[in-house]
């Protein structure tokens, strides 16, 4: 009888175990997301994973109205109060500029996005994005010739628009669920992008034509151009101008005279609407398969770098759009063809 007792104790303690291991993975993802750090920040660059508490708030199916307000408005309250407070304009600057209205957003906005929200969120966990955003920042600041000082959260917006983007420096965010952000490739490659902005920015602005086409064809092409340095090579030129595809490169190197001939007349251009920087809208090159200036920008500064040597990139940050494209060579290479 004592046998049979002792057996199936042991049989309940055996299924008892196997049930804890098998509804374990059920607590896994909120277990993960609470062992991210707050922020990871590297010199003057702080990166602040506000997602992070958008998702703890809403754990045992209870709402912490609290945990939003301290964790997630307060400390990138800048962010929240003026850019996207000025964003989306007067009729929505209340669900951004007080906690209340951060609150009461925050308080459906997970629930009725659970499995996007997670999913976005499992893509930063399957890269490590502790150590992703350490050795990224770590890397950067050993190439760049300045440290800009920056502030980056990492957050979900009931309202989308920015993308990974913001209103200034210490006004950056990346909305992970904007729809056509991939948060890895952001992550990884897309953070370098964004941080050379920052340090161009810095001399860009002593440019009297900053505000041209051709200067924000520069701008972004050097910032492509950047992230493949950054990678030292390793990954296709492709993947560092939007992520596109080896056909989408083909398509524009099939179409390169034309392109070049036919925006040519818009770089002095600071209206901002035309078609260099608004194909998509204003369709001068309705197959093409991403945005014409970034390309063109990053053609320019490889035909740079490819006449001055390897490490000209760096020259870059000091020279205005107009030496960059006059020193490349890339009007002559295009005559050639």
């Amino acid at each position: 009888m004592k046998r049979s007792i002792l057996y199936i104790m042991t049989i309940a303690a055996v299924c008892f175990s196997s049930m804890n291991q098998k509804l374990s993975p059920e607590n896994t993802f909120e277990t993960n997301i609470e062992k991210l750090a707050d922020s990871i920040k590297v010199n003057d660059i702080v990166v602040k994973n506000l997602f992070k508490y958008q998702i703890l708030a809403h754990q045992n199916n209870t709402f912490d109205a609290e945990m939003i307000t301290k964790k997630v408005y307060q400390p990138h309250k800048k962010l929240w109060d003026s850019c996207y407070g000025s964003i989306f304009g007067d009729e929505n600057a209340g669900k951004f500029n007080n906690a209340e209205g951060m609150i009461e957003w925050n308080k459906t906005l997970y629930p009725k996005n659970k499995i996007l929200f997670e999913e976005r969120a499992q893509s930063l966990l399957n890269i490590n994005l502790n150590k992703v955003l350490k050795t990224n920042l770590k890397k950067f600041s050993q190439l760049v010739p300045y440290q800009p000082k920056a502030t980056i959260s990492i957050l979900y917006s009931p309202l989308t628009g920015i993308g990974f983007g913001g209103c200034n420096a210490d006004q950056f965010a990346l909305e992970l669920n904007y729809e056509n952000t991939d948060p890895e490739y952001m992550i990884e490659k897309g953070l370098p992008h964004e941080l050379n902005h920052l340090v161009y920015e810095k001399f860009r602005t002593q440019d009297a034509h900053k505000n041209s086409a051709l200067s924000q064809t520069i701008d972004e092409g050097f910032a492509c151009y950047f992230t493949w340095v950054f990678f030292e090579g390793k990954i296709q030129k492709y993947e560092a101008v939007e992520n596109m595809s080896k056909k989408d490169w083909e398509w524009f190197l099939k179409n390169e005279k034309k392109i070049f001939v036919n925006t040519k007349k818009f770089f002095d251009d600071e209206s901002g609407n035309n078609p260099l920087l608004r194909n998509d809208k204003l369709k001068l090159f309705p197959d093409a398969p991403k945005t014409l200036n970034y390309w063109l920008g990053f053609r320019i500064v490889q035909k740079y770098v490819d006449k001055h040597g390897a490490d000209s990139w760096k020259d870059i940050y000091q020279l205005n759009s107009k030496e960059v494209l006059e020193k490349s060579g890339y009007e002559e290479f295009i005559n050639s063809l």
